[in-house]
């Protein structure tokens, strides 16, 4: 996470106007502090508390897309092969 450009730790304090930068895995948020809350509450009135930029989400999105599109090479798999299937393989590998 970065705050103003600098690297910070998660417990660094904020002021009304600060810019976060914020990284999770592929996923990048880029924040500005709009206001603060004295007491944790729920994720739809903090959501009210930043403004994303327009070039942050549009990224995001266009991430999102590209992800939707990729072949998860986990999706076309059904379990643990049958007798057949290893058969299968095991004479590809054999070179029967």
């Amino acid at each position: 996470m970065r705050l103003n450009g600098e690297r910070v730790k998660p417990a660094r304090g904020l002021k009304v106007g600060d810019r976060l930068d914020v990284h999770i895995g592929e996923y990048e948020w880029i924040l500005t502090v709009g206001a603060l809350s004295d007491r944790r509450g729920p994720a739809s009135i903090a959501q009210q508390l930043y403004v994303e930029d327009e070039e942050s989400r549009l990224k995001r999105q266009a991430l999102v897309v590209q992800r939707r599109l990729r072949l998860d090479p986990s999706a076309t798999l059904q379990g643990r092969p049958t007798k057949r299937d290893r058969r299968q393989i095991a004479r590809l590998t054999e070179g029967e």
